[in-house]
């Protein structure tokens, strides 16, 4: 999506990029639009290979408070995930943070074939998409299975918590906190969001055991050919965490094919149903609050998360009263 905090790369800035790592000229380029806060790119090399060039914002954009360390978390978890053989993600080549080429973060990845899921997913059969959203379903279970030290952000830079319970309350805060700065107004007062939360973080203290959760997996991130999962990409948001805060159990995402694939029923009892809520209230909240700070310009847009935010908050307090 566009807006005002990307790093755009100049051709003259790929073909630099692509000389020093691998020594071959760019033969074509062509930016991918998808991305919400990273620029990136699509390169292909005079020797035929293409790969994927991402860039971060400058180092002096202001971002939301979760947001520090995202590329830091993406290369990092990408290459863990793939160490461990869970599931398809892209081979991270170079990752550099120097800013000696370029003045910003950036890393070279495997393009992988296929398209977005998102793009293409009316044009399969229910059957199609049931085999794909189970096949999801056991990559991100499998994901889940990976357990941490403490909880927080996957970044090394992040702050790390023994406990859910205050790795969430500190995220949340983060963003109400990030809310007051760009004097966001929200469906209600800040006081009244913070007091009804602060009452339910005790359902919290069920997840004791960090497990990793990549959050951000929605179907635009999954990239599919011809009925199947070639990939799994943006691990940007990646934190140790409580599984059930991923995007297909939330209110976007109902699919019972991924529940079916990944191996549980919908949120059993009244605490994890409690969390549950939490975690869609936390993500609508975002949703809102992030459009100063990325400088969206799409009226369309600004209006849906508005919208999204009044009725996650109406849903938050249906749930919990």
């Amino acid at each position: 999506m566009r807006n005002g905090i990307k790093r755009m790369l100049s051709e003259q800035e790929l073909a630099a990029l692509i000389g020093h790592a691998f020594g071959q000229a760019v033969s074509n380029t062509a930016e991918l639009t998808e991305g919400w806060a990273n620029s990136a790119y699509s390169v292909k090399m005079q020797d035929g290979r293409e790969v994927v060039v991402k860039a971060a914002p400058l180092g002096t954009t202001v971002l939301m408070e979760y947001e520090q360390g995202l590329m830091e978390a993406e290369v990092g978890s990408l290459r863990l995930v793939r160490q461990l053989g869970l599931a398809p993600v892209p081979e991270v080549y170079i990752y550099d943070a120097t800013q000696k080429l370029v003045d910003c973060e950036y890393f070279i990845m495997e393009k992988l074939p296929g398209e977005p899921y998102h793009k293409v997913k009316q044009a399969y059969t229910d059957e199609q998409r049931y085999a794909i959203e189970y096949k999801l379903g056991e990559y991100n279970r499998s994901i889940n299975e990976i357990k941490g030290t403490h909880f927080g952000l996957y970044a090394a830079s992040a702050n790390q918590f023994p406990t859910w319970r205050d790795a969430f309350a500190s995220l949340l805060e983060g963003v109400l906190r990030d809310g007051e700065r760009a004097e966001v107004q929200l469906p209600a007062s800040y006081r009244e969001i913070r007091e009804a939360v602060t009452v339910r973080l005790n359902t919290l203290d069920e997840v004791t055991e960090p497990r990793l959760v990549l959050w951000d997996l929605w179907d635009a991130n999954v990239f599919v050919e011809n009925g199947a999962i070639t990939g799994i990409i943006d691990f940007e948001r990646a934190m140790w965490g409580d599984p059930l805060m991923e995007h297909y159990f939330s209110h976007f995402n109902q699919s019972q094919a991924f529940r079916d694939g990944y191996g549980v029923p919908e949120p059993d009892g009244k605490a994890a149903s409690a969390r549950r809520a939490l975690y869609d209230l936390y993500m609508d909240l975002i949703m809102l609050i992030e459009c100063p700070y990325r400088q969206y310009e799409d009226e369309e847009h600004l209006n849906w998360a508005k919208q999204n935010a009044e009725q996650g908050w109406a849903r938050f307090r249906g749930m919990t009263d």
